[in-house]
């Protein structure tokens, strides 16, 4: 039996939250998806999209990642039983794939940066990317690419 057209609006994934900064001070290497460990109100801060990535970042610690300075809001209809906006949340991830993550982080020098947090099929997710610093040269040049390719589609559309 075919899903309706509302359970297929609501199967596609709505993002939340998104850390931009993160895409200009670091180089993607690979990027994973992960469940992330909430209660019952930030659940509802997270429907209500009341989240903010920023300054946040994971660390493998005791055979599980966390993740830190995620801050999500307290629900507007809340009781005094709220949560906390900004406190240490368990990213769920197969054994395997935390030691694998942990050792490259540990070797290489990599960063683990929160890139987006999102909801597919009623979970809510966050796309979790290994990450290298960029150097302010490095910075520069992304931009220069970025004005000449707006340069270029300028040209292109007035043509």
């Amino acid at each position: 039996m075919a899903k309706s057209e509302k359970a297929q609006e609501k199967s596609v994934d709505s993002v939340i939250a998104q850390n931009r900064k993160a895409r200009h001070d670091y180089q993607i290497l690979e990027s994973v998806e992960c469940g992330i460990v909430l209660r019952g109100t930030e659940v509802k801060s997270c429907r209500m999209r009341s989240v903010s990535m920023q300054d946040s970042f994971a660390k493998a610690e005791r055979n599980q990642i966390l993740v830190y300075n995620l801050n999500i809001s307290p629900y507007s209809h809340g009781n005094i039983f709220n949560h906390t906006p900004v406190r240490p949340r368990v990213l769920l991830l197969h054994k395997r794939e935390i030691l694998r993550i942990a050792q490259r982080v540990k070797e290489k020098g990599l960063a683990l940066v929160p890139l987006k947090m999102y909801l597919t099929r009623g979970k809510v997710k966050i796309e979790l990317g290994l990450a290298r610093g960029k150097a302010f040269e490095d910075k520069r040049e992304t931009l220069r690419k970025r004005q000449e390719d707006l340069e270029l589609r300028r040209n292109y559309k007035l043509r």
